[in-house]
């Protein structure tokens, strides 16, 4: 009873992750924009993080967990750039 749990929360995480992904990527492509598009960027590594833990859960490897705090970290650090960079284009 539990392996089937255990199997259909992993197949519905994959699906929901996916399909986060398909419509952060629509945002990217059609933000108008670059306040979306930055936004869409983060939540897209945002993903990322997500896909370690997932990947981190299945294979049952604690490797991924530095994964993770890895891309998090990457993703702050990209979004504080991106934002700084939008604040001075706009004056």
């Amino acid at each position: 009873m539990m392996d089937m749990f255990y199997s259909a929360t992993i197949s519905i995480s994959k699906s929901l992750l996916f399909l986060s992904m398909v419509l952060i990527c629509i945002r990217i492509v059609r933000g108008p924009h670059a306040g979306d598009r930055v936004v869409a960027l983060d939540m897209l590594s945002m993903l990322g993080v997500g896909v370690a833990a997932l990947a981190a859960i299945i294979s049952s490897s604690m490797a991924f967990i530095d994964v993770v705090l890895g891309i998090a970290l990457i993703g702050f650090l990209a979004t504080v750039a991106f934002a700084i960079f939008i604040a001075r284009g706009s004056k």
